[in-house]
């Protein structure tokens, strides 16, 4: 993981309820948003069109599933649940030039052509769910899709297949 989520999540830790022994509840990790950079956190059902969800990004809301990954497959979901976006996506916005970069994304959504969407989607997707950067000389995760997935963390980061030869 990059040193921006590192952080934040040490800093959940000490003001979210992240740990071992405890479960995070949705709204002091969202109060926390707030105080931080204004994000937050706004429950759903399930999944948003591309241009709901993104309009949201622009006032600073992160819309968040509530369900949780069946028991048969921890280590991985295709669609996103409450550990993905607790683990995934909510430490990320902690950070400031994350919460501003999403936020930009969801300005850009605002009155744009279904076409334009779909890039902006397509665009958030690809770097926010399975973004890496390079630090030290090595892939470092910060898109929630590699952070909360310990499989795809691995084959992104790891010394094996894709890894650092990316």
């Amino acid at each position: 993981a990059c040193r921006e989520y590192k952080h934040s999540l040490e800093q959940m830790k000490a003001h979210c309820g992240y740990g071992r022994d405890t479960i995070p509840q949705q709204a002091d990790i969202s109060d926390y948003l707030v105080r931080r950079t204004n994000f937050r956190m706004r429950p759903v059902a399930g999944l948003l069109s591309s241009r709901d969800f993104l309009n949201g990004l622009a006032f600073r809301v992160f819309f968040s599933t509530q369900y949780i990954r069946h028991h048969s497959k921890p280590l991985y979901t295709p669609e996103p649940d409450i550990c993905h976006e607790l683990l995934g996506h909510a430490p990320m916005f902690a950070d400031r030039d994350f919460a501003d970069f999403s936020q930009e994304i969801g300005l850009a959504s605002l009155g744009a052509s279904d076409d334009d969407i779909e890039k902006l989607a397509r665009c958030y997707w690809h770097s926010v769910e399975f973004g890496l950067c390079r630090e030290d000389g090595h892939n470092k995760a910060y898109g929630a899709g590699l952070l909360s997935s310990f499989g795809e963390l691995e084959w992104a980061c790891g010394d094996g297949e894709g890894g650092d030869d990316l």
